[in-house]
């Protein structure tokens, strides 16, 4: 039976801590055996755990033997592990011992260098300060989880999910996974990665900038067909002045700032509106419908109508209406009620 093992640290994300232990508990193989065998792992008996304290069965030896070692998130993501948890790590991977992190986890994996010259994700929010702290390690913001083969890493929370089932597949095959899948009410593989979740908001400016109307009435003019011109022309700048000091007060320039606008706003319609994925790129100011799609998907990581499934307000219920005979007339003052 394959085992896992999974290490709670301090300050242990309760999410990601359970994530490993419901779905590989609940894996059945096609003749009714348990596929993996569970134990929760800690460098003291006692792990903090936020909003309360866990007491872990095992000690760090339970990694020794283990088929594969999970590091679920932390919430203390600039504390270092202590080196005993260093030292059980490496000599796990050593041994060729499958080892994965899960959101915020992927910190602590990172400190023991296994992810030196790897690709590798955490959650889209500390993404910047994975990349800042570890920079010998790729980070990939975009993705729901990231298999360099013997070390795996994964986004946060319900990619976790993502990452145990793709687990799952490698270990048991499709049937398994997709049973497993079943019984976490998962799909088996989730479309698009990471970006669709992030919020992409207009690139900050320092308060009182000289560029803040101009930004202002890029946003006002989303649907116009704005050329390089056109905004320097309004700026009352030359082309060449106005992408030099814009990229120097936003990071970015003119136009690529003016389509991430335009995705956010896409964005807010697809979430808010029923309006028709033509419409929407009409309203944001995109040339066609093609266009539109090509740069929400290259920004997002999914089409305009998947983001709209997964993130639109759910359609209004029909109303019931009550049933006449044929040629009846509805009595005055009763008309719409049940």
């Amino acid at each position: 039976m394959h085992t896992v093992a999974v290490l709670a640290l301090d300050q242990v994300i309760p999410f990601d801590l359970s994530t490993p232990i419901e779905v590989f508990t609940r894996t059945r193989l096609p003749d009714g055996r348990p596929g993996y065998q569970i134990r929760v792992c800690a460098e003291r008996p006692e792990v903090d755990a936020g909003a309360f304290t866990l007491r872990a069965p095992w000690g760090l030896e339970g990694l020794r033997d283990a088929d594969t070692v999970i590091v679920p998130g932390t919430a203390a993501i600039t504390e270092p592990p202590s080196p005993a948890v260093i030292d059980a790590l490496r000599r796990a991977a050593a041994d060729g011992t499958r080892i994965a992190s899960i959101c915020s986890g992927t910190f602590p994996l990172a400190a023991t260098g296994l992810l030196d010259g790897l690709r590798a994700t955490t959650h889209w929010i500390a993404a910047d300060h994975l990349a800042a702290a570890h920079p010998e390690v790729e980070v990939d913001p975009d993705v729901l989880y990231v298999d360099n083969g013997r070390i795996l890493t994964s986004a946060g929370a319900a990619a976790g999910l993502d990452l145990c089932l793709h687990m799952i597949r490698r270990d048991y095959g499709s049937a398994v996974a997709a049973d497993a899948a079943r019984l976490s009410v998962m799909p088996l593989e989730r479309e698009g990665g990471q970006a669709q979740f992030v919020v992409h908001d207009y690139t900050p400016v320092p308060r009182g900038s000289a560029f803040e109307p101009l930004l202002d009435w890029l946003r006002d003019n989303l649907a116009r067909d704005l050329t390089l011109a056109d905004i320097a022309g309004h700026a009352g700048m030359s082309t060449r002045t106005l992408i030099r000091r814009f990229r120097e007060q936003t990071g970015s320039t003119p136009l690529q700032w003016l389509h991430r606008a335009r995705v956010r706003q896409a964005q807010h319609l697809l979430e808010t509106t029923e309006h028709s994925v033509e419409r929407v790129a009409a309203q944001v100011g995109f040339g066609s419908p093609t266009a539109f799609r090509d740069r929400f998907k290259r920004t997002t990581g999914v089409s305009p109508h998947t983001y709209r499934r997964t993130f639109g307000r759910p359609p209004e219920p029909a109303r019931d209406r009550p049933a006449h005979l044929p040629g009846s007339v509805p009595v005055a003052g009763h008309a719409g009620r049940p």
